[in-house]
């Protein structure tokens, strides 16, 4: 592994600025072996894998990008697939994963009030209140 190719965690500056393209490499081999599992496709030229490769990398970097701008559209410092789903939803794009995604909750919506204690999610058991 190369130095150039380690993995640099992002600066508070970095993380406001657009994310970088990111040099994923998908597996060629493997892309080829599923487009030859197809009994409609005979053989495969050595360019085409990579291709879909390629394709395949700007679809993933188009849909993370839309789920981080979603996610920062909501000040969430995590991506959820809730802000996967919206970026399907409202981009036309990727209208044809629409179906896939319906499958799944939407965001949770925020409020400003808290729960009452033992009706939330807990972290374990409640302890007894001693008088």
């Amino acid at each position: 592994m190369d130095e150039s190719d380690e993995y640099v965690p992002p600066t508070s500056n970095q993380l406001q600025q657009p994310l970088p393209i990111i040099k994923t490499r998908f597996p060629v081999a493997r892309i080829k072996k599923i487009m030859q599992a197809d009994d409609d496709i005979g053989k495969v030229a050595q360019a085409t894998p990579l291709v879909v490769a390629k394709a395949l990398e700007l679809f993933m970097i188009s849909l993370v990008q839309e789920s981080c701008n979603q996610a920062r559209m909501r000040n969430a410092k995590r991506v959820s697939p809730a802000h996967l789903k919206q970026a399907v939803l409202s981009t036309e794009q990727f209208d044809f994963l629409a179906e896939t995604v319906g499958k799944y909750p939407d965001a949770v919506a925020v409020s400003g009030n808290k729960p009452e204690p033992g009706t939330g999610p807990g972290r374990g058991r409640r302890r007894k209140v001693v008088d």
